[in-house]
């Protein structure tokens, strides 16, 4: 199976353009027939997220698992970046949304699927639970949220620090999260991203961010 690479850039000529925010075109995730499947969010090594769900889907073919799996989904975004003094250069990016977790669609009633995440390298627990306790599965808001198709973004690049530093509450205003609020738990200056602590199902979740994502709350 092929992988796609976490982060590929494009350079090309333009006219200065708007600023607006979206995702880039996912991927249909169709509803899985058989079973009792539904959605959760899988904790795995960070940076071998590809690597580990084509094992994951390795060990379901062979141990003829197909009908009790859904579909595994990594959130991928692709986003544009203007650059230049007037914004003359674009800059295509592609990135993981939510790097270390795997959505993985599943009957969670079948203990031969726990077993067989289990001896998956990399695998580590469910959001919300553990690998020898079931978790409560995602809302259908929730998985809404994560596969929503938006479309391309393009995005101003922002070179100046954010006015929010660590610990601050701030506000989502663009993503999968948009609208919901977190706290600040690292801003990393080099990269112009911020990390930010959210809740879904429950359980914390770190997500990180462009600057210009974030808002003071």
């Amino acid at each position: 199976m092929t992988t796609e690479p976490e982060h590929v850039e494009a350079l090309a000529d333009s006219a200065p353009l708007s600023a607006h925010s979206s995702h880039a075109p996912i991927a249909a995730v169709a509803p899985a027939s058989g079973g009792n499947k539904e959605w959760y969010v899988l904790r795995v090594q960070v940076g071998r997220e590809d690597t580990i769900k084509d094992n994951i889907e390795r060990r379901i073919k062979i141990e003829a698992l197909e009908e009790r799996f859904g579909q595994i989904y990594i959130p991928v975004e692709q986003y544009t970046e203007r650059r230049g003094e007037k914004g003359e250069k674009v800059v295509i990016k592609r990135r993981k949304l939510y790097p270390g977790y795997l959505m993985v669609q599943l009957d969670m009633e079948d203990n031969r699927l726990v077993t067989l995440l289990r001896e998956v390298s990399g695998v580590g627990e469910f959001l919300g639970g553990t690998l020898t306790k079931p978790p409560a599965p995602m809302s259908p808001v929730e998985v809404q949220r994560m596969l929503h198709n938006k479309g391309e973004k393009v995005a101003t690049v922002v070179s100046s620090k954010p006015k929010y530093q660590v610990g601050d509450r701030v506000k989502i205003k663009d993503g999968p999260f948009s609208g919901m609020d977190g706290e600040v738990k690292d801003i990393m200056e080099q990269a112009s991203k911020v990390k930010v602590e959210v809740t879904i199902i429950g359980r914390s979740l770190a997500v990180e961010l462009e600057y210009w994502q974030v808002e003071e709350f």
